[in-house]
């Protein structure tokens, strides 16, 4: 008789945490477990969903997730879903306006990175010092380089804002997932151009520090053609686990499932 063993993890997903290794390490939080992910690339694996949603910001059980796991009461009042979160040029931090103050002290008021990076295109970001390399692993770049530093989140805003008009601000998750990269780009080069698109008020928050930090991801082999799966349509997710890219996991099959879509999602995963 052959006995197959399985190891069970239940509980609410987080964002995978992510440490900038040859390839990046990849920790799948499920309730009070850490899972190494890596280790599982190549494996079979199952996520069942309940059916329930908990709010990461107040814990409490909700009917349907906003930005990425709040609850709409969350989603109206917390500062993690503050509007200058998506668009930087609205935080009005520095004037001493926020939805929590102490809270903005750490994420509004403290050194900010404009950044250019490679995922799907060249794209141009904005982020925390603290967030880096963090926030460019979870965009899938393979390539990025600091733009402009500067002393809040309204003043990094302002630099992205002057240059979404030469450059985009968006990933194309699905050429990102197939890992469709952009030849012949010097970031260098770019970060020069792009800095003579900015104002003399602006140019005094060039960043000289010129090092382009590459990324490799733990991925067998990249999709074709990639299909987008939801516990929002699934009880069951199941396949062979591929790579991972991003918050991405990626299945033999070409399937993917973005895990920082499901923050706040009470789930079993079965190896």
């Amino acid at each position: 008789m052959r006995v197959i063993f399985t190891m069970n993890y239940s509980g609410t997903l987080l964002k995978m945490e992510t440490k900038l290794e040859n390839p990046v390490e990849y920790e799948l939080p499920i309730g009070d477990e850490l899972v190494f992910m890596n280790h599982l690339i190549g494996k079979y694996i199952i996520f069942k969903w309940n059916k329930e949603i908990y709010c990461i910001g107040c814990g409490r059980k909700t009917n349907k997730s906003f930005a990425q796991g709040f609850c709409y009461p969350c989603l109206m009042s917390a500062p993690e879903t503050s509007e200058c979160i998506l668009r930087p040029e609205l935080c009005e931090a520095h004037k001493g306006i926020a939805r929590d103050m102490e809270w903005a002290k750490y994420h509004c008021l403290e050194d900010h990175f404009v950044y250019l990076a490679i995922s799907s295109g060249v794209k141009v970001g904005v982020t925390r010092s603290a967030q880096i390399p963090t926030r460019w692993i979870d965009q899938g770049a393979w390539q990025a380089i600091k733009l402009g530093k500067t002393p809040n989140r309204y003043t990094a805003g302002l630099i992205e804002i002057a240059l979404k008009e030469h450059i985009s601000d968006r990933t194309q998750w699905q050429r990102m997932l197939k890992n469709e990269l952009v030849k012949g780009v010097d970031l260098l080069d770019k970060k020069k151009e792009m800095l003579n698109y900015l104002s003399e008020e602006l140019i005094k928050y060039e960043c000289e520090d010129n090092d382009i930090t590459e990324i490799i991801y733990p991925v067998k082999e990249y999709p074709e053609k990639v299909k987008s799966l939801s516990f929002d349509k699934l009880d069951e997710i199941t396949g062979r686990l591929w790579g991972i890219k991003g918050q991405y996991l990626i299945f033999d099959d070409g399937s993917v499932l973005n895990v920082r879509k499901h923050t706040g999602y009470k789930v079993v995963l079965e190896i």
